[in-house]
């Protein structure tokens, strides 16, 4: 069995030894492949909340309806979630105004051969324990296709600590990248539970800061970031819902240039771990002003302008500076700054990034 994408299980018939002399093997492996998987959404007028699948919770029968019959799926055990399945069948079952207060129930069944998957989906009510409270301080974290940052803040906005969890999902099976990023989202809420803090994460957005990685050409970067980032949020939002803590998600804007430019170099930490700070601090309600340096390089019509659009303008010129450049940047020593724009060191920039930074000219001198 080969395990690729519908696409290119479709043109193997042309690019596979296998099957290019052999049509009926390719059609008899694409059917199996291409009809595999059923998932059936459920009705909350059913009585067992699917009109085509019926659990019964006491012997662990499934039953499935087909047009030949029905199909009886002995000793159906859930590892994860058997108590919460079992409930809401039970509820369903004993709910007399299903139309008005049922709840549908979702099966999915998936053929692998010598054996089935079988998944059911059913709602979870909140938990009543969540911890919401931001009186501490919060737990930031930046999402990144090889590893999660994370700040911690206290009540004040400051850093306490930073860190990374790495994980490497090059080469990996589907199954195999979810099952490492859940397992690096359950480290994540586990520092959350023990701090006793709520977690803040960016609004899911791929922008292309975030597809550029070390995997081949910008098509499989994008696929594989955009599968990354829904995986790590819905890791994280599922383990922490189940753990009792709450997420928050901020506006991503500007959160990687912020911490860039203002506190990557002044904590000695990664730019994620920076912008990871930056997110934490948005959640906590912290605005983000740019450093007095910075702000004598805007123009007049933007001195009044929201802070964003401010940092969106600074962002733009100095876009083509290194990103490890900033760590020997002047942007806070306002005695080495002069008229010409000079944020930097001697000898930080290239020929070429002092070309980029000198289009920037000083609204006035910083004394």
């Amino acid at each position: 069995m080969l395990y690729l994408s519908t696409k290119k299980y479709f043109k193997a018939q042309h690019t596979k030894a296998c099957y290019t002399d052999n049509h009926d093997a390719w059609l008899e492996a694409w059917r199996k492949f291409r009809y595999s998987k059923m998932t059936l959404s459920g009705r909350k007028d059913a009585a067992h909340g699917n009109f085509v699948f019926q659990y019964n919770p006491d012997n662990h029968l499934l039953h499935m309806k087909t047009p030949k019959g029905q199909v009886r799926l002995e000793n159906v055990v859930f590892a994860y979630g058997q108590e919460i399945i079992d409930e809401a069948i039970q509820t369903q079952r004993a709910c007399k105004d299903k139309k008005k207060h049922g709840k549908p129930i979702t099966w999915s069944l998936e053929d692998h051969g010598v054996y089935y998957i079988v998944k059911c989906i059913v709602d979870v009510a909140p938990n009543p324990h969540t911890n919401y409270a931001k009186s501490s301080g919060i737990i930031g974290v930046n999402l990144n296709v090889d590893h999660y940052a994370l700040s911690n803040i206290n009540e004040k906005g400051q850093l306490i600590k930073s860190c990374t969890i790495p994980f490497d999902l090059k080469k990996k099976t589907t199954g195999q990248a979810v099952k490492i990023i859940e397992a690096a989202a359950i480290q994540v809420v586990d520092i959350a539970c023990k701090e006793k803090k709520p977690i803040a994460i960016e609004k899911l957005a791929i922008t292309p800061s975030k597809v550029i990685n070390p995997y081949g050409n910008k098509k499989a970067n994008r696929k594989i970031s955009m599968f990354a980032y829904r995986k790590m949020t819905q890791a994280i939002k599922s383990r922490a819902q189940k753990m009792g803590v709450a997420v928050f998600e901020v506006n991503p804007a500007f959160t990687s240039q912020i911490g860039k430019m203002k506190y990557m170099k002044r904590f000695g930490i990664s730019i994620h771990e920076a912008a990871s700070f930056v997110i934490a601090r948005r959640a906590m309600g912290f605005k983000e002003k740019l450093p007095p340096v910075l702000r004598a390089l805007l123009p007049e019509k933007m001195i009044g302008a929201h802070h964003w659009s401010q940092w969106k303008y600074v962002s733009k010129h100095l876009r083509e500076i290194r990103t490890h450049a900033f760590y020997l940047s002047e942007l806070f020593d306002v005695d080495r700054f002069d008229q010409t724009g000079e944020c930097f060191v001697a000898g930080a920039l290239t020929g070429m990034e002092q070309n980029s930074l000198s289009k920037l000219k000083s609204r006035k001198p910083i004394s």
